[in-house]
C-alpha cells in the first residue's frame, strides 16, 4: 500500500521499423491506461526498444511522443541504461528531451568510469537520476569491476545528487549499501526514493516503508522476460538465491554482504 510503481514493457535492441512503432504504440497505450486510472507513476523503457538500434533520430522522435503524452498525465518516463557502447547516444537523446520535458529521467551505471563526469552534467537537467550498479559486463578500461570500491563509488554519486537537491532513485538490493545510506540518513531527504524489483527482497522494502522511506516497486511485462532475468542476475547474482529463499522460507536466509 502507498508504494510508488515503475512499469516497463520489457525489450531491447529492436531492429525492425514496424516493430519499433508497435512498441512505441504499446507504451502510449500503457501511459493512456495509467492516466485514465489517475496513476501518476513511472514508465521505464530502453531506447533501443523504441528505435535506437535503427538510428538515434527515430529513438528521439518516439521518446518525444511518449514524453508529451506522459506529461499530460503527470507520469514520469525513466530511461534505462544499456551497454556502454550506447551510453553517449542515450545521454545525448536524454539531454535533448529533458530540455523540453521535466518528467523524463535517466539511469546511470555507477560502475562506468565515465559516470563521474556524466553526473556533473546531468545535475544541470531537471529529470530524476536512477542510480544502478550496472548490469552489463564491460572491459576493465571502461568499468570498475565488482569490489568494495563500487559501493564507495555508489555512495559518492548518491551524496553528490542529494547535496545538489536533485531527485534521485536509489535502485539496489544490497543490504550493506542500504544500511550505510540509512546511517547517513539519505532516505530522510525529500528528493530520495529507493527502488526495488517486484518479488525480490519484499521483506526489506517493507521494512524501509515502515520506517517512512519513499519506496518504489519496479514491475515488468512482455514476452522478453528473459532479458529482465539475465540483467538482474548480472547486476546482483544473489537476487536469484534471495527470491527462491523468500518463497521457501524467508526466516532461514543468511544474506551475504555486498556481492
Amino acid at each position: 500500500k502507498d508504494y510508488q510503481v515503475s512499469i516497463e514493457f520489457i525489450g531491447e535492441n529492436t531492429t525492425d521499423l514496424v516493430e519499433c512503432q508497435k512498441v512505441k504504440d504499446e507504451f502510449l497505450q500503457l501511459i493512456e491506461r495509467m492516466g485514465a486510472s489517475s496513476m501518476k507513476q513511472t514508465v521505464s523503457l530502453d531506447l533501443s526498444h523504441i528505435g535506437l538500434s535503427i538510428n538515434a533520430e527515430l529513438a528521439y522522435k518516439h521518446l518525444v511522443e511518449l514524453a508529451r503524452k506522459a506529461n499530460q498525465y503527470e507520469i514520469t518516463l525513466m530511461i534505462s541504461m544499456e551497454e556502454s557502447s550506447k551510453t553517449s547516444d542515450i545521454l545525448d537523446i536524454y539531454k535533448k528531451v529533458a530540455s523540453q520535458f521535466s518528467n523524463v529521467g535517466i539511469t546511470l551505471q555507477v560502475h562506468l568510469y565515465r559516470t563521474e563526469e556524466d553526473i556533473q552534467q546531468l545535475i544541470q537537467y531537471p529529470g530524476k537520476v536512477r542510480l544502478v550498479k550496472g548490469a552489463f559486463q564491460e572491459p576493465i578500461d571502461v568499468a570498475l569491476q565488482r569490489s568494495e570500491a563500487l559501493n564507495e563509488r555508489y555512495l559518492l554519486f548518491a551524496e553528490q545528487l542529494i547535496n545538489a537537491n536533485h531527485p534521485i532513485s536509489i535502485a539496489t538490493h544490497d543490504d550493506v549499501l542500504i544500511q550505510e545510506m540509512e546511517q547517513r540518513q539519505y532516505f530522510n531527504q525529500s528528493n530520495v526514493e529507493i527502488e526495488m524489483l517486484y518479488g525480490i527482497r519484499p521483506d526489506l522494502i517493507h521494512q524501509l516503508k515502515a520506517k517512512g522511506c519513499r519506496c518504489k516497486v519496479y514491475l515488468t511485462y512482455g514476452s522478453e522476460w528473459y532479458l529482465y532475468l539475465c540483467h538482474r542476475l548480472a547486476e546482483y547474482p544473489e537476487n536469484l538465491f534471495l527470491a527462491i529463499a523468500d518463497i521457501i522460507n524467508p526466516s532461514i536466509v543468511t544474506r551475504s554482504e555486498g556481492y
